[in-house]
């Protein structure tokens, strides 16, 4: 056993192994190589000839240096796991020409099989004479056939006996010998399969300490043996010469471990890049002018779109209750106001992410669906979107166009982080621990001033409460800001033509960096609030709810977007995720003020459009040409309730006769007023509609 420099890194790991029972040895294929180049060559191009002869030498080594007196001690069957920084081959691009050659591919699992017993020797016995004998069974998915003659010696002058007839053997299970073995199905990760394809899978063996080592929607890099196997289907095996492809894996190498810190993964150069990067004066204005840096405006969206990336803090209480970390955004607005260019930005910088769009994604595709396994038949588990973007983030695009029951599907994940399954016969529970960024129109199209939130969203408060932020993104027609916004677009498409669109686009931080430093800050940081921010996030709360309710009783309705325990964790965990950003333990008050600053210029301005949509509480909120129609609205309203007392009732002909070619009202006005004072249950429609009857205040 070699050193390297210095250190006998191979002899310490077999000495840390062996006492505890795990008989393997994970090698570098780069330290293999520094050794010797023939061997190392030798490995990777006839791997099934030449891991054997590494495993036995492994078991050889292993009896020196762990037991060198007791010679007598029969060590087990010892196994070779490898590992390699060499460029990795996409599951797209495996030949005819890697088959038994070593391969290294990366993916994400989308099921894994139980385990089974895979037997390494079948003992095996003749019917006829009881001649015992011995046979290697390969790895992988090959099969074995039994010998179709008796093995049995002749011995010179004794007598042969009746002759063993044809197929006399039969396994003896008791003395033959097993290994666990597990079936993986990888496939390419999302963000490497080629626009139109669809993305490839491939069916991994792994075997002994490589079984249960990965789950579905763990991504991972296997390295394995390109093999092929004769695939049965049904009674009938297939042609003769074709083969299916597998991978026999000598090595897992997991990307992302939600469990285990993964500082391993920076250098000392980037960490000290991070580090003074946390320390910039206006670190979290530049973070979000480099999100979408083409996209003109919408700060505080791409503010929010910030702390979704880097997340709040998780917690377990010492009842075992989880509370989530992550952070959900809805953007809700006008078409063309750039909503799905902010999703598409997001799931390229996010380490990990899944866009999807709602209209194509069904309930078992976002969360999971059950399939049966084609050889055993047995039903097994498929990771659907939200499962597959564990610790990352789920763009779903086009919210609003999903069905009812599909978006209920995702309720659990969004709040509890998990995904329950009981589905034929397999109840369990799967994690979803994602952030949930989702773009979605109004129910018209374009958002109405003249109506509330309530009419314009068509979404059940259920799903509402569950996210954190709610944008309503406005294409509002303001001459100077169509303007910069016309020069702008004019610049990014004319590349050199105008300088501030160029130095827009010029992102302070680029999208890489960005990936990395959101890497760096999940694995380095989870803050806490502050005593003195606790205490005034608290009270702020309380004002918050207790303008709701001032709000509900003045409109004599509840509000549409609710105010809820849920969005006082929502401002905590927004505190957090900016304090994350600057690597601080300890979320203080200055970033509680940006948190409730956020939420109030999301969420809060939401609600508070309800006030815009009946003239009677005054226009805030209400934008231009508008404000006229809805002061014309509050005052009609003021003279139909003293038009119509409680009980009264009037033809809807002689109203529309009184107050448009009487009093001079519009039209519009008079059916926006009556259809305000229906839902209010000031009024009733009678005959048709055509009577209008007064039924309450």
């Amino acid at each position: 056993m070699a050193s390297i420099d210095g250190v006998y890194l191979y002899r310490d790991q077999i000495r840390e192994n062996i006492p505890i029972s795990r008989y393997y040895c994970d090698v570098d294929i780069s330290h293999l190589i520094s050794y010797s180049e023939e061997l190392a060559h030798k490995l990777t191009s006839d791997p099934t000839g030449t891991i054997p002869l590494f495993e036995t030498a492994i078991r050889q080594c292993s009896q020196r240096i762990v037991y060198p007196q007791q010679p007598d001690i029969k060590l087990p069957q010892h196994q070779l796991m490898l590992h390699s920084s060499v460029d990795h081959i996409s599951i797209r691009d495996l030949t005819a020409d890697n088959v038994s050659a070593l391969v290294r591919i990366p993916g994400i699992v989308i099921g894994a099989s139980t385990l089974s017993s895979k037997a390494t020797a079948l003992a095996i016995q003749c019917r006829n004479c009881q001649h015992t004998d011995k046979i290697a069974v390969e790895g992988g998915f090959q099969g074995i056939s039994l010998p179709r003659t008796c093995g049995r010696r002749k011995v010179p002058g004794q007598d042969e006996g009746d002759k063993c007839p044809m197929d006399p053997y039969f396994v003896v299970h008791e003395d033959s010998e097993f290994q666990d073995q597990q079936i993986i199905k990888l496939q390419e990760a999302p963000d490497q399969v080629p626009v139109g394809e669809l993305p490839r899978h491939i069916l991994v063996s792994a075997d002994r300490y490589l079984a249960n080592r990965v789950v579905p929607g763990s991504r991972c890099t296997v390295m394995g043996v390109y093999s092929v196997y004769q695939q049965n289907k049904g009674n009938k095996a297939s042609a003769v010469a074709i083969r299916t492809p597998y991978l026999r894996t000598v090595g897992i190498t997991t990307d992302v471990d939600h469990t285990a810190n993964a500082s391993t993964h920076f250098t000392e150069e980037e960490i000290q890049e991070f580090e003074e990067m946390s320390r910039m004066p206006d670190l979290y204005e530049k973070f979000a002018r480099s999100i979408a840096p083409s996209i003109y405006g919408n700060a505080d969206i791409k503010k929010a779109i910030a702390c979704l990336l880097m997340g709040g803090s998780k917690k377990i209480l010492p009842d075992g209750m989880k509370l989530r970390g992550d952070i959900n955004v809805l953007l809700l607005g006008d078409p063309g106001t750039a909503k799905s260019q902010l999703l598409k930005f997001v799931e390229k910088v996010a380490p990990i992410a899944i866009y999807t769009s709602g209209k194509g994604s069904s309930a078992a595709g976002l969360t999971a669906s059950v399939q049966r396994d084609v050889q055993s038949r047995e039903f097994y588990l498929e990771g659907g979107a939200m499962v597959l973007a564990d610790g990352g983030v789920v763009c779903i695009d086009e919210f609003d166009k999903m069905r009812d029951e599909d978006r209920v599907a995702i309720h659990e994940a969004m709040e509890q982080q998990t995904i329950s399954i009981a589905k034929a016969g397999i109840t369990t529970i799967l994690n979803a621990r994602t952030s949930v960024l989702a773009a979605a129109n109004p129910i018209f199209g374009r958002y109405d001033d003249l109506k509330s939130p309530g009419e314009n969203i068509d979404f059940q408060t259920t799903i509402l409460s569950r996210f954190d932020m709610i944008f309503i993104v406005r294409d509002d027609h303001d001459r100077n800001r169509d303007e910069t916004i016309a020069r702008h677009v004019m610049g990014i498409h004319m590349g050199n033509g105008a300088p501030n669109a160029e130095e827009a686009v010029q992102a302070d931080v680029s999208v890489e960096k960005m990936k990395r430093y959101i890497t760096f800050c999940k694995s380095r940081c989870a803050p806490r609030l502050s005593k003195d921010a606790t205490e005034k996030l608290s009270s702020h709360f309380v004002t918050i709810r207790g303008q709701t309710a001032r709000h509900e009783r003045g409109q004599n309705m509840k509000s549409s977007i609710p105010i809820t325990i849920r969005q006082l964790e929502a401002i905590i965990r927004i505190a957090e995720s900016l304090a994350k950003l600057t690597l601080s333990p300890i979320a203080d008050e200055t970033h509680v003020d940006e948190a409730i600053r956020l939420f109030l210029a999301s969420t809060m301005d939401a609600v508070t459009h309800e006030r815009s949509a009946y003239g009677a509480t005054g226009g805030v909120g209400a934008v231009g040409g508008n404000r006229d129609l809805m002061q014309e609205i509050g005052k009609l309203e003021e003279e139909l309730r003293k038009r119509l007392p409680i009980g009264w009732s009037a033809n809807l002909a002689t109203l529309r006769r009184e107050f448009v070619e009487g009093r001079g009202y519009s039209e519009v006005a008079l059916g926006r007023t009556l259809g305000v004072m229906q839902r209010r249950e000031s009024i009733r429609m009678r005959a048709g509609g055509g009577v209008v009857w007064r039924c309450g205040v």
